[in-house]
């Protein structure tokens, strides 16, 4: 188990415990998940599945493979991993992949439950209600581990870090698609611009939930630029660390294997 202290963390921009943060963050995403999906497509547009969809190519979803996806929620890219992977062991007559997906909000696994997407994909899956920085998982227990728009909400990313070391087998394949520093100054001031107008109003008209939205807004300018990312991906022992920009750096793609 990670133990946890008193030092200061951030919840966006208020400075908080770092006992509290994981009660906020789960605050937060209980209030927002009945629309959480209907939100992301509002918020960017539909621009979202593009990012996911760059997530699973660089993945390669193969047949009988196992998928840890944490922060995974309602389930975009756990399922997004299956039909990709069980569309190959069909037509090559191997044997399904299985995904776990651990979130540390029950509410968000539950409106996963509630999707008609995820009815194919029932007994590849399972849902765990857990925390990214314990996983309650053996070691090496997956092939690939993805965590998307979920570690900038973590309390101590680098023992998130460290877990997703521990539970990937040899051989196996990190992928974590996060918002991040867009890479013009330009495309900072509109993205500013937008995010902090338009998103938190969305919030509170469609989700009646500005606070909500504005913390979201928030953490995305305290999470670490690309490269001092990647330094902490290296730094818990992965090997052939990289990212993507997407969209002009308003997300990355940080991608590393354990060798």
């Amino acid at each position: 188990m990670t133990q946890r202290d008193n030092s200061d963390t951030s919840f966006g921009f208020r400075t908080v415990e770092a006992s509290e943060k994981a009660g906020l963050v789960r605050g937060v995403f209980d209030s927002v998940a009945g629309q959480y999906d209907l939100m992301n497509d509002l918020m960017s547009g539909g621009v979202h599945r593009i990012w996911k969809s760059t997530l699973l190519d660089r993945l390669a979803p193969q047949p009988g493979q196992i998928l840890v996806d944490v922060a995974g929620g309602t389930g975009d890219v756990a399922i997004g991993f299956l039909k990709r992977a069980n569309g190959r062991a069909s037509s090559e007559l191997k044997s399904p992949a299985s995904a776990v997906i651990c979130d540390i909000n029950y509410e968000m696994l539950a409106a996963g439950i509630a999707r008609s997407a995820a009815a194919p994909f029932a007994s590849q899956l399972t849902r765990i209600c857990g925390d990214a920085q314990s996983l309650p998982l053996e070691d090496g227990h997956a092939d690939a581990y993805t965590i998307a728009f979920g570690i900038r909400n973590v309390t101590d990313i680098d023992a998130a870090l460290r877990e997703a070391y521990r539970v990937l087998r040899p051989g196996g394949h990190f992928v974590c698609l996060e918002f991040s520093h867009p890479i013009t100054e330009g495309m900072q001031k509109a993205y500013d611009a937008y995010s902090f107008k338009v998103i938190p109003w969305l919030g509170e008209v469609v989700a009646n939930d500005r606070a909500s939205y504005q913390y979201l807004i928030e953490s995305i300018r305290k999470f670490p630029g690309q490269e001092a990312f990647a330094a902490r991906i290296r730094k818990v022992g992965f090997s052939r660390v990289s990212y993507e920009n997407l969209t002009g750096g308003v997300a990355a793609l940080h991608m590393a294997w354990r060798i």
